[in-house]
């Protein structure tokens, strides 16, 4: 009997309140990782109109280290507003205007005695569990909802960079319903797409331009059910966004950053942490394991959890599930798994060359799924040996 059903991914664009604030807090930590690539830092952003606030504890070598940065982050925040298209005069957030505070103080001591233990051995930044997810619906082992809700987004920076385009504005956000059937992404059904505008453009003309010039060139006629729908600006006319419309936190798009809810979530955000902080790191590593087993041809799905207990540096647990699609059992995957892959922090920093300021581009549009060689957590050098290990 077949099976159908319908799962849909979301994606927002890099001038949403809540990317801001993510790329507001990844940006500080790549400054702070230029200056010293074993800063520690945890840092949150906060949107609204007219006011930006800056948050959280850090710790760089030297004694005016902290200094430095808390110096830097203000002209850093307005030159990122600039560079996503918040312009002088616009409504909301004007970056030469709006109030800029920051709130950051050091790292608290006991975390970080805790966190480098005696030998120099590193341990989890914090206690947690994290998921990486891969499946072979596209080229780059992501889910098909979620890639192509990113594309539709990249599509809407690219265009509204545009002078025919002048109308549009960075706020955005896409939605793609996907049909599957027997556990396989057959067609499009339905795509959402809201977009913040400006001048006299009727919705009309805002209705034909964004399907035919952003939706379409993204969802390929092949993907197209007979009767797709598309929806643009499903509420309304969208004139007020930005963080004028709405207020934008660190974090809170943590479904939009990983695998549009394709797999679990353990909670933690991304945006803004060292790469001590295994909420981030272990995140990066579960998704190259995972990505590993499904090039390996180990499972067409697969999933993997690691979990941590601050200040130790083994995992508390490992589990792989290929979801009935392996070749091999999951026992056997993740001894695999613990036999070619070193999952401590420092393992993981070290093997995916994680002390560099790479972050800021990692903030929009999704943490996987990217052809971008600084993210290393996307390449597969390890096929062979796994391949070996497994026994295939």
């Amino acid at each position: 009997m077949t099976e159908s059903w319908l799962f849909t991914s979301e994606s927002v664009s890099d001038g949403h309140p809540d990317k801001l604030a993510d790329r507001i807090s990844d940006s500080v930590l790549d400054r702070c990782l230029q200056l010293d690539p074993s800063a520690k830092v945890a840092c949150e952003t906060l949107l609204t109109e007219g006011l930006v606030v800056l948050a959280g504890e850090f710790r760089l070598s030297g004694e005016d280290g902290l200094e430095t940065v808390r110096g830097e982050l203000e002209p850093l925040v307005r030159q990122l507003l600039r560079d996503t298209g918040y312009h002088a005069g616009f409504p909301g957030i004007d970056p030469e205007t709006c109030e800029v505070m920051v709130r950051i103080h050091g790292q608290s001591v006991q975390i970080a005695k805790g966190v480098e233990r005696e030998g120099g051995v590193l341990g989890a930044g914090d206690q947690g569990l994290m998921f990486g997810y891969a499946c072979d619906e596209t080229p780059e082992l992501m889910p098909l909802p979620i890639q192509l809700a990113h594309r539709l987004m990249q599509r809407q920076r690219v265009l509204r960079r545009l002078p025919e385009f002048a109308w549009l504005r960075p706020d955005a956000k896409s939605q793609v319903s996907v049909r599957y059937t027997d556990g396989r992404p057959t067609t499009v059904e339905t795509v959402v797409l809201s977009t913040q505008l400006q001048g006299t453009i009727t919705d009309a003309d805002i209705e034909e331009a964004t399907i035919r010039h952003l939706i379409e060139p993204v969802i390929p006629p092949s993907l197209r059910a007979p009767e797709i729908r598309y929806l643009v600006n499903p509420a309304g006319r969208f004139e007020i966004g930005g963080p004028e419309g709405d207020t934008g936190l660190t974090g809170r798009k943590i479904i939009v950053d990983t695998y549009g809810a394709s797999c679990p979530h353990g909670g933690g955000a991304f945006s803004g942490k060292d790469p001590t902080k295994v909420d981030r790191s272990a995140a990066y590593a579960a998704r190259w394991v995972a990505k590993h087993l499904v090039a390996a041809g180990a499972a067409r799905r697969c999933t993997v959890q690691l979990a941590y207990a601050i200040g130790r540096p083994d995992p508390v647990s490992i589990r792989v599930d290929g979801h009935g699609t392996g070749l091999v059992s999951g026992s056997r995957m993740e001894q695999a798994v613990r036999d070619v892959f070193e999952l401590t922090p420092a393992g993981i920093i070290r093997d995916l060359d994680l002390r560099r300021p790479i972050y800021a581009a990692t903030a929009a549009y999704g943490h996987f799924g990217r052809e971008d060689p600084d993210f290393t957590w996307e390449q597969t050098p390890r096929i062979d040996v796994l391949q070996h290990a497994l026994g295939l």
